[in-house]
């Protein structure tokens, strides 16, 4: 049965990142030098995966991070793959949003959307999309590897919607410059939706 291999790839550290900030789509920030400096670190530490195709986040952070990883490759943006969107939480840390009457409720479950934010099931919806239009991309062009530069949330997020084993988000959590290496049979994929997670970069 013909299978093939996504890698999904956590962008490198912005200085909101090193500062606790809750930063999602609406702040398109670069590495911070310490973060770029860090991934070609691990870039020399790990082995990253061999890939035909490289997707990617259409964000700063995550093209950069591409650059670094797979400089011969060609960045190929999904817009859909792009982080939350943190509404008023945006650029804020959790210590800062302590007294808002909105944060616990949001970090608890209560509420599925921060205010002015994005809803928990549509940020779902659509990074499954963007995946689903790299699947159908690799399988249109006869692609059997791939390396896709995410941003933390949506990781988490596409692996507890459609990740085998199944565990919740925060199971799925990667650092920087980390992430999981996926099999995904197509002809099983498209009629459930669902993929294996085989490994950790």
């Amino acid at each position: 049965m013909n299978t093939i291999k996504i890698h999904l790839i956590r962008h490198g550290a912005t200085d909101a990142n090193y500062k606790g900030e809750y930063i999602g789509c609406r702040t398109d920030l670069p590495l911070a030098p310490e973060g770029l400096n860090e991934l070609r670190l691990l870039k020399d530490d790990i082995e990253y995966p061999e890939i035909e195709r490289l997707y990617s986040s259409p964000m700063l952070r995550a093209k950069q991070t591409g650059a670094v990883l797979y400089p011969e490759k060609q960045i190929i943006p999904v817009e859909e793959l792009k982080e939350y969107d943190f509404g008023s939480f945006e650029g804020k840390t959790a210590a800062e949003l302590e007294s808002n009457p909105d944060f616990l409720p949001w970090t608890s479950g209560k509420l599925t959307a921060p205010p002015g934010g994005e809803e928990n099931s549509d940020f779902i919806k659509r990074v499954c999309i963007g995946f689903n239009r790299i699947v159908v991309d690799m399988v249109n062009g006869g692609y059997k590897s791939a390396a896709v530069i995410m941003h933390g949330g949506a990781i988490m997020m596409l692996l507890a919607a459609a990740g085998l084993p199944r565990r919740s988000p925060v199971e799925w959590t990667s650092e920087n410059g980390r992430g999981y290496s996926l099999l995904v049979t197509p002809s099983l994929y498209f009629k459930s939706g669902a993929f294996e997670v085989y490994g950790i970069i």
